[in-house]
């Protein structure tokens, strides 16, 4: 029994170390397999290995930092944003015509916005490429021609308001560049008032279109009081040029002229045509070369051309001595008596004259006269051998401009701004006062009163021109440029009982050199 037992312990214990050098061998076995998990001893363990916590990835690159906009740009971008856009809105209310100009008052803005912004990245240009007003004058064109296109329209009023306002966007070339959009804003009005008397009671919209078209430049009055009080501004320090400052703010190629080299011209497209213009030749059929080009014609010998050019003197040596009997110009009869042949050196690249006659006077088509006042200027164009006196009732701040007007009287009584007159005969003017001068440009006969103040007489190209001055105007300036037969009349003077003198102007002088220095004097007439 005892025996027994023993054996059977025997038998367990073989059974377990059997068991324990089968799990010595795998263990063993696993050190040399990489792909078998380890314990944290490095044992093998049928549990699961614990991954590996992932790595951060790298932050994001930064963004490039957006360019810093100038205040003066950004508190223009308001103003678009705000007054623009909202006059823009009413006209899209409205529609037709009103929307188009609109929009166009729009673009003019934005491309006045970007030549700011060119002149605050660039240095001042000498002289000022026409790329940096382009986008403007397109704009400005547009709103013209929808004006001028559409003068039966029952809105022209709204058409010319807008008109007359958009060339306050001018002001880059004034020293006082509010002063002069405020002054604009008196040419809308005179249309613009129009507008809002008609349309008072009938549609409101038409009202608050008008004023938000006020409010733009009563916005950028104030725009320019606060950037630019004394005008436009360049960066004339650390500015770049002005073409490749217009090139970054549009993200764009390089404006014409900036002197970029063209690409070249796209080679020329081969002609399908066969011989004698006819369709092209059918391709060999396959196997069959084709058949070689033909042979170009030679290039011609150049070679005694060179051999002429290289004779120097020499290759006048087989010309002809002409005689003096042959010389027409020492010959007179040979001269009257001979004509070249037609075909001939003499008669070669001369055409003959026209036998054209001018048209008489009474089949000529005469534009009918006008008398109008656009904004602030009156355009008086013409009139023609007129009995009455042609009135013109302007005011301080008109301007008026007279051309074509002949053998007519025209009467300012009012103190006016400025007047010019060009291509008038015969014109007789009376003048008050004038804030400026008084400009005649190719007027012959030309007869001028003046009873108030007027500074500055201009004269070019005036042939016979009467000037009478009165006891206020004795300070007047008389400038000529090649006029003739120009005089001045002086009032007697007061409390005398003397007669109008009558004072020519100069038209002779005499140049000699005094002193190493050229001195012109006036050649006095004793008579």
């Amino acid at each position: 029994m005892a025996s027994g037992s023993h054996m059977h312990n025997f038998t367990t214990l073989i059974k377990r170390l059997e068991a324990a050098t089968s799990r010595l061998e795998d263990m063993a076995m696993s050190l040399d397999d990489p792909n078998v998990p380890k314990g944290l001893n490095g044992a093998t363990s049928d549990a699961p290995a614990t991954p590996e916590p992932p790595k951060p990835s790298p932050p994001p690159p930064a963004a490039p930092a957006a360019p810093q906009i100038p205040p003066q740009i950004q508190d223009f971008d308001a103003l678009i944003k705000g007054d623009v856009q909202n006059f823009v809105k009413l006209g899209q209310k409205i529609g037709g015509l009103v929307e188009e100009q609109s929009k166009a008052v729009l673009q003019a803005f934005e491309a006045e916005r970007t030549y700011l912004f060119v002149a605050t990245k660039a240095k001042k240009p000498e002289p000022q490429p026409i790329e940096l007003m382009t986008d403007l004058h397109k704009a400005s064109d547009s709103i013209n021609n929808i004006r001028e296109s559409n003068r039966a329209s029952p809105l022209f009023n709204h058409l010319s308001a807008v008109a007359e306002g958009i060339v306050a966007l001018g002001w880059f070339f004034e020293s006082k560049p509010a002063s002069f959009v405020e002054e604009m804003i008196g040419g809308i009005q005179y249309y613009g008032n129009k507008v809002l008397k008609d349309f008072k009671e009938k549609d409101r919209t038409h009202v608050e279109y008008i004023q938000a078209y006020y409010q733009n430049f009563k916005g950028l009055s104030a725009f320019l009081k606060k950037h630019y009080p004394t005008g436009l501004t360049w960066n004339n320090e650390s500015g770049v040029d002005a073409l490749e400052a217009l090139k970054q703010i549009k993200g764009g190629p390089a404006p014409a002229g900036a002197g970029a080299v063209p690409p070249p011209p796209p080679p020329p497209v081969p002609s399908v045509k066969g011989p004698g213009g006819g369709a092209p030749p059918p391709p060999p059929p396959p196997g069959v070369p084709p058949p070689p080009p033909a042979p170009s014609a030679p290039a011609p010998d150049m070679s005694a051309v060179f051999d002429q050019l290289n004779q120097g003197e020499a290759i006048t040596s087989g010309l002809r001595k002409v005689e003096k009997s042959e010389m027409t110009h020492k010959n007179p009869g040979l001269r009257a008596g001979s004509t070249a042949p037609e075909g001939s050196s003499a008669n070669r690249g001369k055409s003959p004259a026209p036998n054209k006659k001018p048209k008489p006077e009474n089949m000529r088509a005469r534009k009918p006269p006008r008398k109008d006042l656009e904004g602030t200027k009156w355009l008086v164009e013409n009139f023609e051998g007129s009995n009455e006196i042609i009135e013109i009732p302007a005011q301080k701040n008109h301007s008026i401009l007279i051309s074509r007007c002949n053998k007519c009287i025209i009467k300012v009584p009012n103190k006016a701004n400025a007047i010019a007159i060009d291509n008038c005969h015969g014109l007789s003017i009376i003048v008050d006062s004038l804030v400026s001068s008084l400009d005649v440009i190719k007027s012959p006969k030309f007869a001028l009163q003046i009873d108030g103040v007027v500074p500055t007489v201009l004269l070019d190209q005036v042939d016979g021109a009467t000037v009478f001055l009165g006891q206020q105007s004795l300070a007047t300036e008389v400038f000529t440029s090649k006029s003739t037969a120009v005089n001045v009349n002086l009032p007697p003077k007061e409390g005398t009982d003397e007669d109008t003198k009558e004072c020519p102007i100069p038209e002779q002088f005499k140049s000699f050199v005094k002193d190493g220095k050229l001195v012109t004097e006036i050649v006095e007439h004793a008579g």
